[in-house]
């Protein structure tokens, strides 16, 4: 790491990959629109292993270990600089240990507060809004959440780094609190900006500082309308496979419909987006069209609507 700078009253926001991309989105949204510039880079090459090289033009590249950085952004206030840690994975083991060597250079930098992003998944409807629920290491700060009417996790857990690190700041006699945007568990796969932008609004409010978040305002009302078309036309063709299935048992006979002929390219790009969307969620939607435009959804609902049995 580098010879540490000298800080005013500094907090420390530290963010990884997770569900729905939310601590990682607002991480990055709030280091671009700060326009933060990189502090430090931790070393962790003892807590994880390669899991998979890359192959590009039929050569194989090195294996890519997760690197972990910080930023910082200068409060021109010099009320409280904002150091953001922005983790490119959680390692698999020694994570405490992870977590006590970032508090201990969090240390070093003066840092006075630590905060966590993360992800709350819930029933949610996709049009509705995104609460963010929290949970602190001190009373004051708990006080603080009350004030800003963010949902309090009276008792359970938080997993990963998330906690973790706060612990380790905890032990530390640092102050600090986790915020979790919510975010609707049917769509726990896909990235969720609804949840960030909630995030990053109590958190400005917290930190008393200012943020465009015009740009990801859009994209959440973009996703929202995507997610809840596709959420509404799977509740309609489960309604309609429920009835299909009524019929079915109440007939003696039934001729088999005709279906539609599908060219060998047509079926190769449906089996495509298939491995893909199961694979990868945000494909659904993708798939979900296609089938459309190809009129042979009635075909394939099924298989579609197999894709969301383990999420509903």
């Amino acid at each position: 790491m580098s010879d540490q700078p000298s800080l005013q009253h500094p907090w420390l926001v530290a963010v990884w990959p997770g569900m729905g991309q939310v601590a990682i989105s607002a991480g990055f949204y709030m280091m671009a629109k700060l326009g933060m510039r990189q502090l430090a880079e931790i070393s962790a090459r003892d807590l994880f292993d390669v899991e998979h090289v890359e192959v590009e033009g039929g050569l194989i590249r090195s294996g890519h270990m997760p690197r972990s950085r910080l930023f910082v952004w200068i409060d021109p206030r010099k009320k409280h600089d904002i150091v953001l840690f922005i983790g490119e994975a959680q390692p698999p083991a020694g994570k405490y240990a992870f977590c006590q060597k970032l508090v201990e250079y969090a240390n070093l930098l003066g840092v006075e507060r630590v905060f966590t992003f993360a992800a709350m998944a819930t029933p949610m409807h996709p049009r509705d809004a995104s609460r963010v629920f929290g949970a602190a290491i001190d009373q004051e700060q708990l006080a603080e959440l009350r004030q800003m009417e963010v949902e309090i996790i009276e008792d359970g857990q938080i997993g990963g780094l998330n906690g973790v690190l706060l612990g380790a700041a905890a032990e530390r006699g640092l102050r600090g609190a986790c915020l979790l945007g919510e975010m609707p568990h049917v769509f726990a796969q896909l990235p969720w900006p609804k949840a960030s932008l909630a995030v990053l609004k109590v958190f400005t409010m917290i930190a008393d500082i200012e943020i465009d978040t015009a740009e990801l305002f859009e994209q959440s009302k973009t996703v929202e309308e995507h997610l809840s078309e596709l959420l509404t036309q799977v509740e309609e063709a489960l309604e309609q496979q429920s009835s299909a299935e009524e019929d079915d048992e109440s007939a003696e006979f039934a001729a088999p419909a005709e279906e539609d002929q599908l060219s060998a390219e047509g079926e190769q790009r449906i089996e495509q987006l298939f491995a893909a969307a199961r694979q990868d969620r945000s494909k659904a939607y993708e798939l979900k069209r296609q089938l459309d435009e190809l009129e042979v959804f009635e075909q394939y609902e099924d298989r579609f609507l197999d894709l969301f049995k383990n999420e509903r």
